[in-house]
């Protein structure tokens, strides 16, 4: 029974079925009206056209429309267009009697797998041929699986209605509860379903289920599968939404498809009318309150400033040696390989520590009020910049009070400005993230070389060169999934591309198989270094840059590896080697990407796009723009 909390396994068994019947069909335009309901445009045969709307943890049906839709659509919703939009939905399947289902959707050469899950908080996972996760709605990780990206999928839903007689009847037999309450939970019936098998079958339902027969369980289960799936009579009664008419009910309102029935029962969602006679505030009185809104918010960060300063002070022997221990151990570990240790450590110094920040190598510690604290930095050094952050905030404070006490001059509005990326220590060099989120950092000369090796790589993270002479030093902060992508990354910044190559040999190796120090006769040149012991090859590999636009959380230009870009990019450009130098080519990538943008986001973005933010990502040498055509 689909109720207004949500539906249950075997309403969406029904829905599943209903809609596998008017495959086939090809996905349209991908929307999210909000942070947890999505909807997607299905386009069939003969020119039908449906509208699927999913409330991830409560709902799944088509529907005669959809709700205003956003004007500036969400980053996952750009994801599943980029990944989707356009592909052949191939099947829609439900895991079990769980209250998951998923549409597979075949795009090219390969297809898509895109989970939603209604229970609990919901979520919408979208994941690539292997069940492999390319992007969830959210993240979570919970004790048995992790739905972040890079992890697999799981779904392990128990599902009566496929299982053999034998497998049943020890089901029954294990249960020390009766008939109705071992169906309900046990094959997840939900207790209206349950007891609808229990009448069927012509058993009490508070029969032992031990004492079950468990062949006549399973054929009245499989009559109302069956019935669900292939003879639905949709119905609204006074207790919620129904595939089929149970024993005892009254139907309210009946409808020809179960989707109808549902699209009827929850709330639609409407835009919200503005309230007439809500008197408006003058631009001055804007101004002012946004004012008093400002020095609030500069007091209250002040002040958790300050209780964090005490706070230090307060554990100033735990946070020191919590500081000294994680300096070394990230000198000889990844910081994934540290996060996992101290995830499974129950030390109260290790349980102090809320979360891990890699790529700043810092901690954020509980000690009475959230600190974050950088562990190459001594606690004095720490306090320190906590108290220049005080002391900023009341520069601002008082600037604020000053603001307040001239008088407001009317300016003409503002134009609006993009929420620009702001500047990090590894931005200097060659970097990007991979698929599963590990930054990657390249030298762009010998002495970005030399600083990458002897100050930024770390115990458990990997050396990665172009077999040939010249090119960048590679880092991979920590272990991925995806070092194909860094081998990509290190054979197109090498000197292959100088010359032309589509393809180059790349290794990778060990920090400690690292060294400046030459055999006896030997010299090592600045930016070169001797590697010894055995190296993983990746052969052949192709030589390719992506550079694109990301425009979530930050607007910027970002360039690497396609793969790892089309992740992230709203609109990107490939390039391979070529003929035309770094400038020419940086100016036609620019050019490019502003004809794929409309022209008002273009106006927004004009301080973060510009040739020399372009010019950054493009190897040396000569290369070529790939024309990609959509078919």
């Amino acid at each position: 029974m689909a109720t207004l909390q949500g539906m249950s396994g075997i309403d969406l068994r029904a829905l599943v079925s209903e809609l596998s019947g008017k495959l086939p069909l090809w996905i349209g335009k991908i929307y999210q009206f909000d942070p947890k309901t999505l909807g997607i445009r299905l386009n069939g045969e003969e020119r039908a056209k449906y509208l699927l709307l999913v409330e991830t943890g409560r709902r799944a049906h088509l529907t005669a429309s959809f709700p205003p839709p956003p004007k500036h659509p969400p980053g996952f919703a750009m994801l599943l267009r980029k990944y989707l939009e356009g592909g052949r939905l191939l099947s829609i399947r439900q895991s079990g009697l769980e209250r998951t289902f998923s549409l597979e959707v075949g795009k090219r050469d390969t297809s898509y797998h895109l989970f939603f899950e209604l229970f609990d908080e919901g979520n919408a996972v979208l994941c690539d041929a292997d069940l492999t996760i390319i992007k969830p709605l959210w993240h979570h990780r919970f004790r048995t699986r992790e739905v972040v990206p890079g992890a697999r999928y799981e779904s392990d839903a128990p599902d009566c209605s496929d299982m053999p007689l034998e497998a049943f009847g020890a089901l029954l037999a294990a249960s020390d509860r009766d008939l109705v309450r071992t169906l309900a939970t046990r094959c997840l019936f939900g207790g209206a379903y349950a007891e609808e098998v229990c009448l069927i079958a012509g058993l009490p339902k508070d029969i032992p289920a031990a004492a079950a027969d468990p062949g006549v369980v399973q054929d009245g289960l499989l009559r109302l599968i069956a019935q669900v799936e292939g003879d639905r009579t949709p119905v609204i009664t006074d207790t919620g939404c129904w595939p089929i008419v149970l024993a005892g009910s009254t139907a309210i309102q009946r409808f020809s498809s179960f989707s109808d029935a549902l699209d009827a029962y929850y709330p639609r969602a409407e835009k919200p009318e503005e309230k007439p006679g809500k008197p408006r505030m003058s631009r001055e009185e804007v101004i002012r309150k946004r004012q008093l809104q400002a020095i609030a918010g500069f007091e209250e960060k002040i002040a958790q400033h300050e209780r964090v300063v005490v706070a230090l002070y307060e554990h100033y022997t735990a946070v020191a040696e919590i500081i000294a221990v994680l300096d070394e151990a990230s000198r000889k570990r990844s910081w994934q390989e540290i996060e996992r240790i101290l995830k499974e450590n129950d030390h109260p110094a290790a349980r102090m520590i809320r979360a891990v920040h890699p790529a700043e190598a810092a901690v954020e510690l509980d000690i009475g009020a959230p600190a974050k604290i950088y562990v190459h930095e001594s606690i004095e050094q720490n306090i320190g910049r906590y108290y220049d952050q005080i002391k900023r905030l009341k520069k601002k404070k008082a600037g604020a009070r000053a603001a307040m006490a001239r008088a407001i001059v009317e300016k003409p509005p503002e134009k609006r400005e993009a929420k620009v990326r702001k500047k990090r220590w590894f931005h200097r060099f060659r970097w990007f993230y991979t698929t599963d989120n590990v930054l990657v950092l390249g030298g762009r000369d010998a002495s970005q070389n030399e600083e990458l090796v002897r100050r930024y790589m770390e115990g458990g993270d990997t050396f990665v060169h172009a077999d040939v002479h010249g090119g960048s030093v590679v880092i991979v902060k920590g272990t991925t999934a995806h070092m194909d992508e860094a081998a990509q990354f290190a054979a197109s910044y090498s000197n292959a591309w100088k010359a032309g190559h589509f393809t180059a040999d790349v290794y990778a190796a060990r920090p400690d198989q690292v060294s400046k120090t030459p055999e006896p006769g030997e010299y090592v040149a600045r930016g070169g270094f001797i590697v010894r012991g055995e190296r993983t090859y990746f052969r052949n590999t192709p030589l390719g840059i992506a550079i694109g636009i990301a425009c979530s959380p930050e607007v910027a230009v970002i360039g690497g590896p396609p793969a790892a870009i089309a992740a992230r990019a709203k609109v990107m450009v490939e390039l391979a080697p070529g003929r035309f130098e770094q400038n020419d080519i940086a100016k036609k990538v620019l050019k490019q990407l502003r004809d794929r943008i409309p022209q008002s986001v273009w106006k927004e973005y004009k301080t973060v796009l510009n040739t020399e933010e372009v010019a950054a990502f493009v190897p040396p040498g000569g290369s070529d723009i790939i024309e990609k055509h959509e078919g």
